[in-house]
């Protein structure tokens, strides 16, 4: 039996892309194996939001041909799609492909040899419909990251995920609900909607009106799904109707993660986000009125180009008024092609360091608040998996991460616990 070993970098859109793609090989005879082991394939699905991650991909692909030097080297995802001939330009890679077209991985595979070097890629932007990959095993999870729609049509000045992902293409419906029932049969009781702009969902169906909220509301209604969870998403879909619809319902987890990117209006006019930092506090309020102990995440990126001192300053300052649950920092990582790579007063590594300590710094004591206002009470948690300590980990409903002991396996279990302590960026609690 041959054996296909994946590296995946990046967002949970690839992680889906990735199990999706397993099970085609699985399909095909393929045993998979682990990421570092020897195999006859490997397949490296590529991120390219940061020059990190493209540098991950390219010290891993040098990494396995030393392990089977006649084994196919395949590359696939968004830094294949933006820079093929870059990719081809490695010596180890045998073919390349983009971000469509997965579903004929296993024969493009097989048509090649560890000499050969062919790329697939097309134009991402004349593709117009919604790629058909699905997963339906659990591989030992309880939590199923589900693809609903892929590509973006916002083009803020950063971001290179356009032109690697392409136009918004949205899923059938009917396909999603068909993949959900799937998963509920196979032991997931949590389903986690992905795509590269989820809030764009349905926009490019035209001959029916669905939209994001369409989608929940049918899976809301599949019996053994416990759990219905967004992936990163547009602050301003959150209207007054959207929040009184999903607020109705019992597995709409209260956890959200509006990507935010900067406190700062004139920041984020620079950075072509379609909102102000007003009215995303405007719908953090909407948001915890409705839904009283909802967990708000986000992602903020320092050092964009022209962010003066005082613009951060503006930044911190709404994440310290505003106290979400989790922040993520990240450091401006110039991509080519995009606007922001030629904007002026570009901002020297050490201050983007210094200022993402500083917000690494806040964000740790607003989860701190948050998670302690929760010690005493007693919450559900679906366990995943035993920890390095012994214990057994899971997640609240609004995202918060558990760990408790038991003598017995309680994975793919929802229980309750009564939340002891806070811990870093966790808490511990009891079995109740």
């Amino acid at each position: 039996m041959k054996k296909v070993a994946f590296y995946t970098l990046g967002c949970k859109v690839n992680q889906y892309e990735t199990e999706a793609m397993t099970e085609l090989f699985e399909a095909a005879g393929y045993e998979a194996v682990n990421s570092e082991e020897y195999a006859d394939v490997y397949v490296i699905n590529t991120c390219t939001v940061t020059h990190m991650s493209d540098r991950k991909s390219r010290q891993y692909i040098r990494r396995v041909k030393k392990k089977n030097p006649e084994a196919v080297i395949a590359v696939v995802g968004c830094y294949s799609q933006v820079a093929p001939e870059e990719i081809l330009d490695i010596e180890e890679v045998n073919l390349v492909m983009g971000t469509n077209d997965r579903r004929h991985i296993v024969e493009k595979v097989e048509s090649v040899t560890h000499n050969d070097k062919v790329s697939t890629v097309d134009d991402i932007m004349k593709v117009k419909e919604f790629e058909e990959i699905e997963i339906s095993q659990t591989n030992g999870k309880t939590r199923a990251f589900m693809k609903i729609q892929d590509g973006c049509d916002r083009f803020c000045t950063y971001c290179i995920i356009p032109y690697a992902r392409g136009r918004v293409r949205s899923r059938d419906l009917d396909n999603i609900v068909e993949e959900v029932r799937n998963l509920a049969e196979n032991g997931y009781k949590e389903v986690v909607l992905t795509g590269i702009h989820v809030a764009s969902y349905g926009k490019d169906i035209k001959d029916k009106k669905v939209g994001l909220l369409d989608v929940i509301k049918a899976i809301n209604e599949i019996d053994g799904i416990e759990r219905i969870r967004t992936s990163s998403v547009e602050p301003i879909l959150f209207t007054d109707e959207f929040v009184e619809a999903i607020s109705s319902m019992k597995k709409v987890c209260p956890h959200f993660h509006l990507s935010l990117q900067s406190g700062c209006d004139e920041t984020l006019k620079r950075m072509n986000r379609r909102y102000t930092s007003g009215e995303y506090r405007e719908i953090v309020e909407r948001l915890r009125e409705k839904m009283p102990d909802v967990a708000i995440t986000t992602d903020v990126i320092v050092g964009f180009p022209g962010e003066t001192n005082d613009e951060f300053a503006k930044t911190k300052k709404f994440l310290q008024d505003i106290g979400l649950a989790q922040t993520h920092i990240f450091k401006y990582s110039p991509r080519k092609g995009t606007p922001a790579a030629t904007m002026e007063n570009q901002i020297d590594p050490q201050m983007k360091h210094m200022r993402s300590e500083q917000l690494i710094s806040l964000g740790k004591e607003n989860f701190r608040k948050f998670a302690e206002k929760f010690v005493g009470s007693e919450m559900e948690v679906l366990f995943e998996e035993m920890n390095k300590d012994g214990n057994y980990e899971g997640l609240t409903t609004n995202y918060i991460r558990v760990e408790v002991p038991s003598e017995k396996d309680i994975s793919g279990e929802i229980l309750k616990v009564k939340i002891t302590e806070v811990k870093n960026e966790s808490v511990k609690g009891i079995l109740a």
